[in-house]
Order: structure tokens, then sequence, then C-alpha cells
């Protein structure tokens, strides 16, 4: 069975300049079964409801702007996959969480740029599946678990987000070895939470985590942590660091 994955994606140029994080998930990709699809929930699909995308062939969409012109040039040209889409709303819409198709939807680069590095051959069809941020961390569990039995189908669930996002603060000089006090002692606790499994804990982060709101002055970035973690079961850290000193590159697995 996969498991289900949290993948921080760090800047678009980790397209580029995958850096320490492309090994590890180079790496993950050749130890895990080779997934008939992939779900991504992102955090750059923020929604008021759950939309899934539904065309055959979504357009990779550069969401960013003011980046060198050879990130522009990246394409992910992976397959959506409409009946398997249609399949996971009925899923949803079954567990109580209404869920509508959405044909139009390019792939964001909180899909494509980890998905670049997981899977460069961009030959596994892709789905996204969206960010209703207002409603916070329980929504994500509860999706999570009504999608969790897709794991057993060799479907991989990605949350795609960061497990540190403050990018007001971010020292763009910064190395790799530079790590800021305040975004590792909220990255440890939040660790710690996982590996607890104290869900009403990590529900109520921004109240009980040390710095929350410094870390995620808002909370797009850290819920797709949630649906990886409501998918999945045993909690491990694949691969840990920072870049620019705050900005979490963390990934953990759900096995």
């Amino acid at each position: 069975m996969l498991p289900s994955l949290f993948i921080s994606h760090g800047s678009p140029m980790l397209a580029l300049e995958p850096g320490l994080s492309g090994p590890a998930l180079a790496r993950l990709a050749l130890e895990l079964p080779r997934p008939k699809a992939i779900v991504v929930v992102s955090a750059h699909w923020e929604s008021q409801s759950l939309l899934l995308t539904a065309g055959a062939q979504p357009r990779t969409w550069h969401d960013f702007g003011g980046f060198p012109a050879p990130l522009y040039a990246v394409q992910y040209p992976a397959p959506g996959a409409p009946q398997l889409a249609r399949e996971i709303a009925q899923q949803l819409n079954d567990a109580g969480l209404p869920a509508e198709l959405d044909a139009q939807r390019p792939f964001d680069h909180g899909a494509w740029v980890p998905l670049s590095l997981l899977y460069p051959q961009a030959d596994i069809p892709v789905l996204q599946l969206s960010l209703p941020s207002h409603l916070g961390p329980e929504l994500q569990t509860r999706v999570g678990r009504a999608l969790a039995s897709l794991r057993a189908q060799g479907i991989l669930l990605i949350g795609s987000g960061s497990i540190t996002h403050n990018l007001g603060e971010l020292n763009w000089r910064a190395g790799p070895d530079v790590i800021t006090p305040w975004a590792k002692e909220f990255r440890d606790w939040l660790v710690e939470k996982l590996e607890a499994d104290d869900e009403e804990a990590l529900h109520h982060y921004r109240l009980l985590a040390p710095n929350a709101a410094r870390n995620h002055p808002s909370e797009e970035h850290l819920l797709p942590l949630f649906f990886a973690r409501g998918a999945g079961g045993t909690f491990k850290v694949e691969h840990s660091g920072f870049t620019y000193g705050a900005l979490g590159m963390d990934i953990y697995r759900f096995d």
C-alpha cells in the first residue's frame, strides 16, 4: 500500500534548484510502488468548497511572478484523470463532503514543482483537490480519512505546502545551515505532536504551538499536512531542513 505524503514545496525555484529536497524526493520515488495516479492538495488552490480537477490534459500554470525566465519554460504535461475525478467526487459526497468537478483548472506550482522532482517523466495521471482553507485543519483531516482507501488502490495522496511559511521574515542570503530558532521551535513541536499522534493538539496548533502565527501568518501552507495525516497512518520524517533561514523544507510520510 502506498503511504500519503506531506511535501514542503518551498520556492518555485525548487524546480530548477532542487537543493537537498530533490535527492530526497527522487529517493522516495524509487522506494515507493509506482502509483496508478496521484491526488494532490496544494496550498495554492484555496476555495470555498471542495473542487477536483477533471480535465483530460491540465495546463502547467506558472502562478507566480518575478522569477528567472527558464522557470516559466518548465512544463509538467501529466495527464488528468476525468473518470477517477468523478469517482473521487462521489466518494467525498458519500462521506458527507460535497465535491464538484472543475474541468478548466490547471496544475499550480504547489502540484507540479514537487511532482517534477518526484516523477519527472510526468507520465502518471494527476488530480488536484482544492483547499477550503477557511474551514481549518479539522476539514482536511476528514477529507484525508474519506480518501484513505485510495492508497490501497495504488493512488498516491500528497499534501503540498510548507511546514513553516513566513515569507516576510526570510533571509534570502542564508545557506542551508542557517536555521532561525523560532521556526525550528515550531517545526519541532509539530513533529513531537505528530509522533505522539496528538490530534487534539495538532488541530489547535494556532493556540498551542510556539510561534504559530509567526510561522504561518495564514494557514494555507500548513493545512495540506492535515490532509496527508488524515489519509495515512504511522508518521515518519523523510527529510528535514530549512532554506532562507526559516522556510521549512520537511517531507513527511504516513504509512
